[in-house]
């Protein structure tokens, strides 16, 4: 019989665990803040609830989620995690693409597959989130399995993109929100086909055109900082590819992530600069206070922690504030000049 000490001393273990670990999975590190968590949280939870009784109600009717005013307000406040991936799937054109191809998934899953992709794909496994216990070996169920699936179908539905590092992350978060293997692959056509067009090609064309971009839309509305970066030769990707690549995962907490994810299959590519320009709008002083090269790429590293960016319900009114006006047309415009630069640069 277990003596009433070790029993205690084990559900005292199980608690403290499951405070250790995040309602997605992800493990938090042993320096985690949980105090100032706790104080945003107790007050996010409220606003969470006021948000799902209203999402309850806009899905309730049969005109499904058509572009309008509403919806993006709503979408910009937030979607309730039960409300997520139906939101998602629909906004994006996801769920539509699915019904248009019923099997398509299982026909890919189940066809001739191209070893190299393969075994690409399987050597990132272990690497995909190390940190959150759903995607290791010893869960069960465990998500590698699905996380396996999503991007080997993906692989052979695109093949000019194949499979590139940083997907395995995106599909990861996918299936995470979604549960649901095939709304996954979707959602990841969804934005790598259609949101984020040639950002994960072989050449990676669209994410150093979006870089490029970045740095232009901080010429014009940050100039101290774009003037600092020519001053020490700090080029815009050593800083902020990731943020591309990796859409803000692992850079920002997850809930903030979820939230800017939110608006990204809603309103497109737009978000991220919308992000950036914020993140380095809001931390321009910090960030000017750098003397150096290395100087510079550690502060680029800190504006992405701390309370600031935790409280992702403020963090987000801010990204449609801050930065100011941001037109479709001027990306556009900025993102065939640097198209252009990078091609004659070659």
């Amino acid at each position: 019989m277990e003596g009433e000490e070790e029993r205690r001393a084990r559900q005292e273990g199980r608690a403290s665990d499951v405070h250790r670990v995040d309602p997605y999975g992800f493990e938090r590190p042993r320096d985690f803040d949980y105090t100032t968590y706790e104080e945003f949280f107790s007050g996010y939870l409220v606003v969470l609830t006021r948000r799902a009784i209203k999402w309850s109600k806009l899905l309730k009717g049969n005109n499904g989620l058509p572009k309008s005013l509403k919806v993006k307000r709503y979408i910009r406040k937030g979607i309730p995690n039960e409300h997520r991936a139906v939101v998602w799937m629909v906004v994006s054109g996801a769920q539509a693409h699915m019904e248009q191809n019923p099997g398509y998934y299982q026909k890919l899953l189940e066809g001739e597959k191209n070893d190299k992709l393969v075994d690409t794909i399987k050597t990132d496994m272990n690497r995909t989130f190390p940190d959150n216990i759903r995607f290791r070996k010893t869960a069960d169920p465990c998500l590698q399995k699905t996380l396996y699936n999503v991007l080997v179908a993906y692989g052979h539905h695109n093949k000019s993109v194949g499979y590139c590092q940083g997907m395995n992350f995106i599909a990861g978060y996918l299936i995470l929100i979604t549960k649901n293997e095939e709304e996954s692959f979707w959602l990841l056509d969804a934005l790598i086909g259609r949101i984020l067009p040639d950002y994960y090609s072989p050449e990676m064309m669209g994410l150093k055109t979006d870089q490029e971009v970045l740095g232009e839309l901080v010429r014009m509305k940050i100039p101290a900082i774009a003037e600092l970066m020519d001053r020490h030769g700090v080029m815009w990707t050593l800083v902020v590819s990731r943020w591309f690549i990796c859409l803000f995962i692992d850079i920002l907490p997850v809930e903030t992530v979820l939230r800017i994810w939110d608006c990204l299959f809603y309103e497109g590519s737009k978000i991220i600069f919308r992000v950036a320009l914020m993140l380095i709008k809001q931390h321009q002083a910090f960030i000017l206070e750098a003397n150096n090269f290395p100087d510079i790429c550690d502060k680029f590293k800190q504006i992405t922690k701390g309370p600031f960016v935790t409280e992702c319900h403020t963090f987000m009114q801010k990204i449609f504030t801050d930065p100011g006006s941001l037109r479709m047309a001027t990306i556009n415009k900025l993102r065939e000049t640097c198209r252009e630069k990078l091609i004659a640069q070659r």
